[in-house]
């Protein structure tokens, strides 16, 4: 017997309402990964189900789906300098395992071009970063959403590309991807109840400092408020207004990962927050993964 004939006869007992007989057969039909799914969804079209049947089916095929974007995230974060883009459609491919990641890629190309476009060596940092601001919220029309400001569609980008609203994360997402394909020194800021970026002296960057690049940092920006550029003092100001005592960590760049884990803590407070708990304990599984 081959593998789709053992396959479809395990989906074919789904319907069973013995509870007992379910979860063994679930367990079997897990052990297949991805080929299960489309001899699931063509039993789902092509037969009259009952709702528990289908609900038993969407239930295997999101622990499938989930399961792959874990082992994904897996390999990904044992890289030595994992690549943001990849990260993020990653957390993208959880809630839209089907995305067409390309039209994501073509998008952040066709910013990346028209950012070029208008750069040129004769620029100082701050008309780069002008230009850069120019490009992603006046010609492309990204902001940040502040009237549904938690929503989990603010952290996807692929629903920010769509929209073009988003977060703070996620807009800075847009702008590290673009800028730093250009070869500028931009990099993502881990703030507490914010997320920012820096830009570092490029005169000044020395590759052998690893642990603080304080001294290298010429500005601040901030993607939510349109790239407006403002300096270390207003982020002790900031910290000082909400009690929270200032690290280094607060002013210097942080990595790739902590980025995705920055988004993932998002999506877990936006879930909280509509009560889907289902969702929040997946997304604990994939934080853990980072973590370890």
């Amino acid at each position: 017997m081959t593998n789709d004939s053992k396959i479809s006869a395990l989906i074919q007992l789904l319907d069973d309402p013995d509870d007992f007989i379910f979860n063994e057969v679930k367990t079997q039909l897990l052990t297949y990964g991805d080929a299960v799914i489309p001899l699931l969804e063509d039993y789902w079209e092509q037969n009259p189900l009952e709702a528990e049947a289908l609900s038993r089916i969407e239930d295997i095929i999101q622990e499938i789906q989930h399961g792959g974007v874990k082992s994904a995230l897996k390999e990904w974060s044992s890289q030595i300098d994992p690549d943001l883009l990849e990260g993020v459609l990653l957390i993208n491919q959880f809630q839209y395992p089907d995305l067409d990641v390309q039209i994501i890629k073509d998008k952040i190309e066709q910013i990346r071009r028209d950012v070029w476009i208008e750069l040129h060596n004769g620029l100082t940092s701050f008309e780069k970063v002008n230009v850069i601001n120019q490009v992603i919220f006046d010609i492309h029309g990204f902001g940040g959403n502040k009237q549904n400001y938690h929503s989990p569609t603010n952290s996807y980008l692929s629903d920010v590309i769509e929209s073009k609203k988003g977060n703070p994360i996620s807009l800075s997402v847009i702008y590290l991807l673009v800028a730093q394909d250009l070869g500028l020194p931009i990099y993502g800021v881990n703030l507490p109840s914010h997320f920012v970026l820096c830009f570092l002296d490029e005169n000044n960057i020395n590759p052998s400092v690893d642990e603080n690049k304080q001294d290298e940092v010429l500005m601040y920006i901030n993607p939510f408020s349109r790239g407006t550029i403002f300096n270390r003092k207003e982020i002790e100001r900031f910290l000082n207004q909400l009690n929270i005592p200032i690290k280094e960590d607060y002013f210097v760049p942080c990595t790739n990962k902590d980025i995705i884990k920055r988004v993932i803590n998002n999506l877990i407070y936006s879930f909280q927050k509509q009560g889907n708990t289902e969702k929040v304990d997946q997304l604990i599984s994939l934080k853990e993964v980072l973590n370890s």
